[in-house]
């Protein structure tokens, strides 16, 4: 598999933390990279953000339209459940996120200072690589997500990120994934037993300020 193309921005130089932060649905790689100035007032140290590009790819729920997606999404597939039909796209965007990870750690950038993050279809790739992953990560960050092919997670869970701490937030008037829907999975996962730090919103699908100025305090506090 050919390394995704990617957005980075370092904060300081010999960088010795890395978060990599995928888009959402129909995004690229620039999308969250205009957010790097605020989190890194926040006295974050030397990080590396990398923002990968997803693949072209079909998407079904727009009509067959060809744009950069982690994996396909059918009509029904967001009705408030934690659902998920396409697992092989699931997957597939699973093992990208996963060399890239590798990628950090040839770098010099060692798993427990890598934070998975990601927002809508990106969050949920974060979730269900970091929740998987066989070395402890400094943390997964979900934004406006999901939890992806739960009835496998614990089969797959990895027992050394059994208490990453997981940061996830959602907009309580989210028309794109209803709130139900990211509440379904954060009691999943607290069902699993994983530590989630919980941030609501009033707001849609979407990222608000006092939701970046939460996100650089609890990146300050797994970084450090």
């Amino acid at each position: 598999m050919s390394t995704l193309e990617t957005v980075e921005i370092e904060t300081a130089p010999r960088p010795a933390a890395a978060v990599i932060w995928m888009h959402g649905l129909g995004a690229d790689g620039n999308d969250f990279a205009p957010v790097v100035p605020e989190l890194a007032r926040g006295g974050l140290p030397a990080v590396r953000f990398v923002f990968p590009h997803a693949p072209m790819q079909p998407v079904t729920i727009n009509n067959g339209y060809v744009m950069r997606a982690w994996y396909d999404v059918s009509f029904g597939d967001l009705e408030g459940k934690t659902k998920c039909a396409d697992e092989r796209g699931v997957r597939a965007s699973q093992a990208a996120i996963e060399a890239l990870i590798a990628r950090e750690n040839q770098r010099g950038i060692d798993a427990r200072n890598i934070v998975l993050a990601g927002f809508s279809q990106g969050g949920a790739i974060a979730l269900q690589t970091g929740l998987r992953h066989a070395e402890r990560l400094a943390g997964v960050m979900a934004l406006s997500t999901y939890l992806p092919l739960a009835g496998s997670l614990a089969a797959e869970a990895s027992p050394a990120n059994r208490d990453v701490p997981i940061f996830f937030a959602h907009g309580t008037d989210d028309p794109v994934i209803p709130f139900a829907m990211a509440a379904v999975s954060r009691e999943q996962l607290a069902k699993s037993g994983y530590a989630v730090e919980w941030h609501e919103y009033p707001m849609q699908h979407s990222v608000c300020l006092e939701e970046i100025a939460a996100i650089s305090t609890w990146l300050n506090a797994v970084l450090r």
